[in-house]
């Protein structure tokens, strides 16, 4: 990580139809982490032990911190929460300049909330697209009409309640190409079901990005 003195600041949070002891469990216990953080490759248990077991520190009740002085922390009540991830550092320079963990952070925060909200069942299996592309044409091959999230992140729930977000390192409404991911989480899909939406996926991706990609959890990482 970045140290805090040079790294862009950043708050990025969402509220969830969930409690705050619910909450905090999604955001520590790395089984329920599975079922939101990121995105199934061969070394997603190992990310997630690093950097919420080995790598956080309890700071305060329902708040856990890193190295580099960013924080996550779960307020709320019995019935909803807020969970925010934020970062001190220099405000110097251009604050709409493309910082990587801030953008993930809220990929993975509209991850959480529809695992919170929505209470999927059975175990999450993702897609994780890979490219090169322009952002009008990855929401294209998406479809439907995303929810924007920020300048670079957009997200919606597909007719077969998969929920697709896309990220990019362009804001998604510049012409200029630029390196684009999509998750897709599913749940409780067998074999045959995820093999299916695998390859209409990777049809559907290949026609827009250039180098496009696709992981599951027997790839490896990109």
């Amino acid at each position: 990580m970045t140290d805090q003195h040079t790294s862009k600041p950043y708050a990025v949070e969402v509220t969830v139809a969930a409690g705050r002891d619910r909450a905090w469990a999604a955001v520590t216990q790395p089984e329920l982490l599975r079922q939101w953080f990121g995105w199934d490759y061969d070394e997603l248990d190992v990310e997630i032990q690093h950097i919420f077991v080995n790598e956080a520190t309890l700071q305060a009740p329902e708040q856990m911190g890193w190295a580099d002085g960013s924080y996550l922390a779960v307020t709320g009540d019995d019935e909803r929460a807020t969970v925010r991830v934020a970062r001190e550092g220099s405000r110097s320079g251009d604050p709409d300049r493309y910082d990587a963990i801030e953008e993930g952070w809220r990929s993975f925060l509209i991850q959480l909330r529809h695992f919170l909200d929505e209470r999927p069942a059975g175990p999450r299996r993702t897609l994780y697209l890979t490219g090169t592309t322009t952002g009008g044409r990855a929401l294209k091959a998406v479809g439907g009409e995303p929810v924007r999230a920020g300048k670079r992140v957009a997200w919606l729930v597909d007719r077969d309640g998969h929920l697709v977000v896309v990220a990019g390192q362009e804001p998604l409404d510049s012409p200029d190409t630029g390196p684009v991911e999509v998750t897709v989480s599913t749940y409780g899909l067998d074999d045959a079901a995820f093999d299916v939406l695998r390859k209409r996926w990777t049809e559907r991706w290949s026609r827009v990005a250039r180098d496009a990609r696709v992981t599951t959890a027997d790839t490896p990482a990109p």
